[in-house]
């Protein structure tokens, strides 16, 4: 079965790339996730789209992700999030929120699927976020958490 990706599939393929599947996997995993699309001619206007919208925010190459991995690295990113008394926060903090962080302290414009965040914060405090910028080069931010 052809599928053409419209998410990161690890260990598949990239939005917009064309992958040949079997057809359970298809069916059964990739569709009804949103994985992915079945492949018509027609859908090769949804894959040109698809990669333009990747190129558009994408890092350019290695050179341009170790010098965004340098810049955020250094710096001292803070969020202002309303704190209880046992340190918990009402709500949570999730990629979005620390990526208009990342920018409020002078940073870079990251896309927020960069950020590696299993589950939102709902703890005060310093945290240590995984950023994945390119194949090759990965990185980390330490966001603190702080009372308005």
């Amino acid at each position: 079965m052809k599928l053409i990706l419209t998410q990161v599939v690890e260990g598949l393929g990239n939005p917009g790339d064309i992958v040949s599947v079997k057809d359970g996997f298809g069916r059964n995993y990739l569709i009804p996730r949103r994985l992915g699309v079945a492949w018509t001619k027609g859908g090769q206007k949804q894959v040109d789209q698809i990669k333009r919208a990747r190129s558009a925010r994408s890092v350019r190459d290695l050179d341009h992700a170790k010098e965004i991995a340098n810049a955020i690295s250094s710096l001292n990113v803070v969020v202002k999030a309303q704190v209880g008394g046992t340190n918990r926060l009402f709500g949570s903090v999730t990629t979005s929120d620390i990526v208009k962080a990342v920018q409020d302290a002078g940073g870079p414009k990251l896309d927020r699927r960069t950020l590696t965040l299993k589950h939102p914060i709902k703890i005060a405090g310093k945290h240590r976020i995984p950023v994945k910028l390119h194949q090759n080069v990965s990185t980390a931010i330490t966001v603190n958490i702080v009372n308005q």
